[in-house]
């Protein structure tokens, strides 16, 4: 039998067992059934608990024999009970969530939730950190599909910088982020990208931006042919496509009393503020052009705006003022985003790079919920799970209730809280993986971990919940055998967090690893969940062995 050690005072050994994981009775029972209580699996026994248990309608009985042929090539022996539970186990056969693109495509991109970027190109803080092509490579890595570029001219008034103004933030060029935009772009999804422009540019660099645009994207680049869309395209009309969005040249004058005041609101500067060019009969043409989501930002009463008749366009409000808004005109906030786009950024006293709560973006329909992606945090990883749905392509179709309208032209109010509408159940089996991913004393100098888990789950306020299954003390690979109910009023904008955290009596407990997924793509039966680090990355051998359950 294996046991760790540990030494205390380099005087003494203390031994602690490893017990071996074997089948949970839910699996014992599971495999008794689909088998007729035989002693191994057959193909056909497989299909259907593939079928029956696990939900998987559209697996076939050559899907059963491929998975099968797999597993007695691991495993070198017939399909028990234990080979069956090995398979539960294999995050590649038993994924909690979809893996492919799944969703209606050909709406309007109005009518999806957009992985959103803010201040795209910051290493770090909002006040001095570095910019680079690097964080923004790595967000178009994870499938991020909104890039935010702030345009300043450099030292010399020749050329473009990307830089957080009016900061100690050090530069990196535009030709060097939109030629890494250009490489990575399509890397994770191809699903169109689209660049949102803060420009503080003179008319003959806005005229530079748009010839280098031309030349560095090519064919990539998307632009109407007209700049009245009454309609936005649809995503799946732009795959591999990069659009762009800011405001036009027009309004550079028009927005240059109310730029003051947002940039006390952003803190050192606002989403597509722009300063007034020094002649505007330079405007350049070829620039304009270039834009294909008209940007703008509320030049007197937001209530007005929202209300505005006429082209599509894209609104950014901070998280506090759409707070602020929501309390007397959600609906207007709601009816807008049916065909308009809204964009949300954080707040300006976010100096470390901190993000907000998404959902109140996401329960009023605003498709660009923006995030520092360099951040760190649970808001975060709300937002990463929110972007696992739909194969993880960025763009996720929004629930039917916040695109359409009542018959008497009512819209979804998230403040009134609903009949439950499906409840979710969760059962937490068991863990392992943190002896390979973890050294022997990273959690307890003295003796082998004690893990717990936390179950919540995001969404409207009717729909927050916490759980917590009981500690588990002195191993590595600690068996819980715990469920959990969650009723749901809005299952469809609900996240499921899962943590992990190992129980410290004398600090803080320490982090064993997350995820995060929606409850809208949740797979019922048997799931292997894997687990992410702090920052998002998968580790590379943490899982848990759960059960989900609609009713």
């Amino acid at each position: 039998m294996a046991t760790h050690n540990y030494k205390i005072f380099s005087c003494f050994n203390r031994k602690f067992t490893v017990t071996e994981q074997g089948p949970p009775p839910d699996v014992e029972k599971a495999f008794s059934v689909f088998t007729g209580g035989a002693s191994s699996m057959s193909a056909d026994h497989l299909l259907r608990f593939l079928e029956e248990h696990q939900g998987e309608a559209d697996c076939t009985l050559s899907d059963s024999e491929g998975i099968l042929e797999q597993l007695r090539k691991d495993q070198e022996s017939e399909i028990d009970v234990h080979v069956f539970f090995q398979f539960l186990l294999h995050h590649s056969f038993n994924s909690p969530i979809k893996s492919q693109v799944h969703h209606d495509m050909n709406a309007p991109l109005s009518h999806y939730f957009i992985y959103t970027g803010h201040n795209s190109y910051l290493t770090g803080n909002q006040l001095s950190s570095d910019c680079s092509d690097l964080p923004i490579i790595k967000a178009l890595q994870r499938g991020v599909r909104v890039i935010e570029l702030d345009l300043w001219p450099n030292s010399a008034k020749d050329d473009i910088d990307v830089v957080h103004g009016r900061t100690l933030t050090t530069p990196v060029t535009l030709i060097r982020c939109f030629k890494s935009i250009k490489e990575y772009a399509f890397v994770k999804t191809h699903y169109p990208l689209i660049i949102t422009l803060e420009d503080h540019l003179t008319p003959d660099l806005q005229a530079k931006v748009a010839g280098m645009a031309i030349q560095i994207f090519g064919e990539m680049l998307y632009y109407p042919e007209t700049d009245s869309l009454t309609e936005f395209p649809t995503p799946e009309s732009l795959k591999g496509r990069i659009l762009i969005s800011t405001k036009p040249p027009k309004e550079f004058l028009e927005s240059k009393q109310s730029d003051d005041k947002e940039s006390a609101d952003k803190g050192s500067s606002s989403p597509d503020q722009i300063n007034e060019p020094e002649n505007d009969d330079k405007t350049a043409p070829e620039y304009k052009q270039l834009i294909t989501i008209h940007a703008g930002k509320p030049k007197g009463d937001v209530q007005d705006e929202l209300k505005a008749v006429g082209n599509v366009r894209r609104l950014s409000l901070s998280e506090q003022a759409l707070e602020k808004v929501s309390e007397s005109y959600g609906a207007d906030i709601v009816r807008f985003t049916q065909k308009n786009i809204l964009r949300v950024y954080p707040k300006g006293t976010r100096l470390n790079s901190s993000n907000y709560r998404p959902h109140i973006g996401w329960t009023y329909g605003a498709q660009m919920v923006a995030f520092n992606m360099q951040g760190y945090g649970k808001s975060l990883w709300f937002m990463q799970g929110m972007f696992r749905a739909n194969g993880g392509c960025g763009y996720v179709k929004k629930p039917d209730f916040l695109i359409e309208q009542g018959p008497q032209n009512e819209v979804f109010d998230p403040k009134i809280t609903l009949p439950v509408k499906k409840t979710l159940k969760v059962k937490v089996y068991m863990g392992n993986g943190w002896s390979l991913d973890f050294s022997q004393t990273d959690f307890d100098t003295y003796s082998p971990p004690d893990f717990y888990v936390k179950v919540c789950t995001i969404g409207v306020p009717a729909d927050m919940a916490k759980k917590k299954t009981s500690v588990i003390s002195n191993d590595w690979f600690p068996i819980w055998d715990e469920e959990f109910d969650f009723p749901l009023t809005v299952p469809e904008l609900t996240l499921l967090r899962i943590e992990v955290r190992e129980n410290d009596r004398h600090q803080k407990d320490d982090f064993a690893g997350q995820t995060c997924l929606p409850v809208s793509e949740i797979k019922s039966g048997f799931r292997s969940v894997p687990l992410y680090d702090k920052k998002g990355d998968k580790l590379k051998s943490v899982k848990l062995l759960l059960r989900f359950q609609f009713r």
